[in-house]
């Protein structure tokens, strides 16, 4: 780039925001801010935030199912998962046990407050994907979804 490329703009200028709406991670992170914002709005009265859903999620599919998995399978660090789990506990939504297969290995279920807070949360889940979904045919929405995974994955 030479230095007019890089030059600020006149005052008159357009309002866009030039090169940087060429940026794939620009998008995703505009895409994400607003997709955010409103599974915030939608679960604000939850009390529960997007990882928190996704562990009671994960335990409610894979009863009994080990801590570190959770932290594997969401991939979340050691120190996240067990912040996540300590608030879901003292909230009576899961209880820990030990396992049967490695004492060492703690498990978790849901409480029975745990699970209605779960069906609560899919209630506002399915809201929320709704509100996304509305912006995408079904097939543009697949292959969004596909896309984002060759991100992650």
């Amino acid at each position: 780039m030479n230095d007019a490329e890089v030059a600020p703009r006149s005052p008159g200028d357009d309002g866009g925001i030039g090169g940087i709406d060429e940026i794939i991670g620009f998008h995703i992170r505009l895409a994400h801010g607003a997709t955010y914002r409103h599974f915030t709005e939608t679960f604000a009265e939850l009390g529960l935030t997007q990882k928190m859903v996704s562990v009671l999620w994960l335990i409610n599919d894979h009863p009994h199912i080990a801590q570190a998995d959770i932290g594997r399978r969401l991939q979340m660090d050691r120190a996240t998962t067990m912040a996540i789990i300590n608030r879901l506990e003292a909230r009576d939504l899961l209880v820990r046990g030990a396992s049967t297969l490695d004492r060492r290995r703690q498990t978790l279920a849901l409480t029975e407050g745990g699970l209605d807070a779960l069906v609560e949360a899919r209630r506002c889940i399915d809201e929320h994907e709704q509100w996304v979904r509305t912006r995408f045919t079904k097939k543009e929405a697949t292959l969004l979804i596909e896309l984002l995974r060759r991100i992650h994955e």
